[in-house]
């Protein structure tokens, strides 16, 4: 496992921090070609990017209009802007509206949001689909305003535009598909924003730099809810996820170095619950990992498992969304994010691809025990301890009845994965194991 990806990733996040994202807007597609320039150099995988027009239906919800934002701030009575987002781009509401007005302190307090539980700090606030102007400081800066007088100022846009995404479709020797979401549809913030979409760029090199696939892999990038919403409606990609996706992580929050979490699916008995599951025990040393249930759900997961859709997803996070006192504020900046905690995601998700990719009903061929010393597998000198160097083998035959997967054989004997892998090719080899087709 390479060692320097985490610092890799975490160079691609900060380069695509700065930017004032939001559901819609140039962010957006600054945001992808910084992703599809990384994804493609050195003849990468291509990342295609779609518009989809405002107004478009897609299933209940509607394209909204697209989001120009060019500056804003609040100034005093002689000059000295107390806030502008061109210093923080939290500062100005999310799709707020344009306005042009001087205000006293008071009315001026009616536009303006904080988070008083965490003075310190510039919440993240937005209003898509309701509109309205508005601003973001801290608490302590607020009660600190003077009375008097305050220009308040913002150069926005709300016009028929178009709703981006974009996809990467790397094909195997089945049509059976392994799919993962990430979303970037925030401004400034690194963990909840610029992890998922940096990460998701490295593993689209890594299925890609792959020698043989067995599964095809659809890479998505999405604005949140509205974004995976529209991104099923188009065309026939539901029916295609429908038929052909059997594992699927949706990627936030994978930055960090505090934690590692997973969202369950809907019913939590999904192979993607069964790898991710398998991978962070191990990968964690023991159940060290956080497991939360579909009812804690909060980002796309929750439209990949909605009813009618169902598709087997689960989201894949360090600290959970909304469980690490920097969510949604000025304070998720990229020192809260790090190469160490980048490598560890990147680390668990390849297991899980490569998991994934050996996970089979394995059966051996032979009644009883295989003689494997006369096959080079096993010591040929009997003596206590002797088998210790060939436990692995020994109980990953006891259980490969046709009846166990290789993940229920890795759970079975406290084995990871990939170091069984080296087990099925020697047993392979040796003409001692074969995979069982499910019904």
């Amino acid at each position: 496992m390479s060692s320097n990806k985490g610092q890799v990733i975490y160079n691609l996040a900060k380069k695509i921090f700065p930017y004032c994202r939001s559901i819609t807007g140039e962010g957006v597609r600054q945001t992808l070609n910084d992703l599809k320039e990384y994804i493609e150099k050195d003849g990468g995988p291509i990342l295609k990017i779609y518009d989809v027009r405002s107004g478009t239906n897609v299933f209940d919800w509607i394209v909204p209009k697209e989001w120009k934002i060019n500056s804003a701030y609040i100034e005093d009575s002689s000059g000295h802007k107390i806030v502008d987002m061109e210093d923080l781009n939290l500062h100005v509401l999310g799709y707020s509206l344009p306005v042009d007005r001087w205000v006293e302190l008071d009315e001026l307090k009616k536009y303006v949001y904080t988070q008083p539980d965490q003075p310190d700090v510039v919440p993240y606030v937005t209003s898509y689909y309701k509109e309205r102007f508005g601003f973001c400081m801290s608490q302590n800066q607020l009660d600190n305003l003077a009375p008097g007088k305050y220009h308040i100022y913002v150069d926005s846009a709300l016009f028929d535009g178009v709703l981006n995404y974009a996809e990467v479709i790397i094909p195997g020797e089945t049509d059976k598909e392994v799919f993962f979401s990430t979303y970037f549809c925030h401004p400034s913030m690194a963990n909840n924003e610029c992890s998922g979409p940096a990460l998701s760029a490295e593993l689209v090199r890594y299925v890609a730099s792959m020698k043989k696939r067995k599964y095809t892999y659809r890479f998505i990038y999405i604005p949140e809810t509205i974004g995976s919403i529209t991104y099923m409606s188009q065309g026939d990609n539901l029916k295609q996820m429908k038929e052909h996706i059997i594992a699927g992580f949706n990627l936030s929050c994978v930055g960090d170095d505090r934690d590692y979490s997973i969202v369950e699916s809907r019913n939590a008995d999904s192979l993607a619950d069964k790898v991710l599951k398998n991978v962070l025990k191990f990968h964690t040393g023991g159940n060290k990992y956080s497991v939360y249930s579909f009812l804690q759900r909060g980002s796309d997961e929750r439209q990949y498992n909605a009813p009618g859709i169902e598709l087997p997803v689960v989201c894949y996070c360090r600290s959970k969304f909304g469980e690490y006192p920097e969510y949604h504020t000025s304070a998720d900046d990229m020192g809260l994010v790090s190469p160490a905690g980048f490598q560890g995601s990147y680390e668990v998700m390849t297991k899980v691809i490569n998991a994934l990719e050996y996970n089979a009903l394995y059966r051996i061929k032979v009644l009883g025990e295989p003689q494997l010393g006369k096959r080079g597998l096993y010591p040929t000198t009997s003596q206590k301890g002797s088998a210790d160097e060939v436990t692995s083998l020994v109980d990953f035959i006891a259980y490969a009845d046709g009846k166990n997967d290789l993940l229920d054989i890795s759970n079975k004997i406290g084995v990871p994965v990939e170091e069984l892998t080296d087990v099925i090719h020697a047993l392979i080899n040796n003409n001692l194991l074969e995979v069982v087709e499910k019904d």
